[in-house]
């Protein structure tokens, strides 16, 4: 069996947290293409079953939707063990939902910060928790986490201090589990994608004027395209990186280089 064969991962179930759309929805895509079945999982329900109907047609898998707030232990737990039910079990997940809050430190909220916090950092590790806990009663898995570049500079112009700290957490919560759950067949991987054009980001009002400026910061130029996260996530969820935990992938085109 060639390298190309070994990357499939035909038979393998998984979900994706932030799956209706940008990142999530383009990860699922590739996750479906190459052979897996996969349930997107996000808070906005019918774009979620807009997006499985669409991935289930275009791929011949099956794709369900699920509407789950993954700040909510009771609906993350009901969660996974709905797509162990539905779609046969569960070898990987990509758990990629997250905000950002872009606020001054000294005028940012504390509502704003627990907001971002709460879901980028302790939805991780909710979500990592329900499906580590299958995935090790059950021979093992791949958990991808979306951290960030911004977990190793400080983005300028805008200030994020909120989000760059809960995108720090989520890179040692990775490698913390990665190293509990080494000998026990889970692995624990995070991507740090750079600044990505999805739909919503090249659309909004507030980060418009800001895309001139990173892009002229860029060392590519451009901004990154969420395809261009697919090849590393289908690695991960696969078995041909069983021997990859505990590692973050920095996508960014070299913006973290200087």
């Amino acid at each position: 069996m060639g390298i190309i064969e070994k990357m499939r991962l035909d038979g393998k179930k998984g979900f994706v947290t932030g799956g209706a759309r940008g990142i999530g929805k383009s990860t699922a895509t590739a996750f479906a293409e190459a052979g897996a079945d996969v349930a997107i999982v996000d808070m906005d329900y019918d774009e979620a079953k807009k997006t499985a109907a669409e991935l289930a047609e275009e791929t011949g898998r099956k794709v369900i939707a699920v509407k789950t707030d993954c700040t909510d232990k009771e609906q993350v737990d009901a969660m996974v063990q709905q797509v162990v039910e539905e779609l046969g079990g569960l070898h990987f997940c990509h758990n990629n939902a997250g905000i950002c809050i872009n606020a001054p430190a000294e005028e940012m909220t504390y509502e704003q910060w627990n907001k971002v916090i709460n879901i980028n950092l302790n939805g991780i590790f909710l979500t990592d928790i329900a499906a580590g806990k299958y995935m090790l009663e059950h021979g093992g898995g791949s958990i991808i986490n979306t951290a960030s570049m911004s977990a190793h500079i400080v983005n300028v112009p805008q200030p994020q201090c909120a989000y760059n700290a809960s995108k720090a957490g989520v890179i040692q919560l990775t490698k913390s589990l990665a190293i509990e759950w080494a000998k026990r067949g889970v692995r624990v991987n995070s991507i740090s994608p750079g600044y990505i054009g999805t739909e919503l980001t090249l659309n909004s009002p507030t980060l418009i004027p800001l895309i001139e400026k990173w892009n002229e910061m860029a060392p590519l130029g451009r901004m990154g395209k969420p395809e261009e996260l697919q090849a590393i996530c289908v690695y991960l969820a696969g078995d041909t990186s069983d021997f990859t935990t505990g590692s973050d992938f920095i996508i960014d085109g070299a913006f973290t280089c200087f």
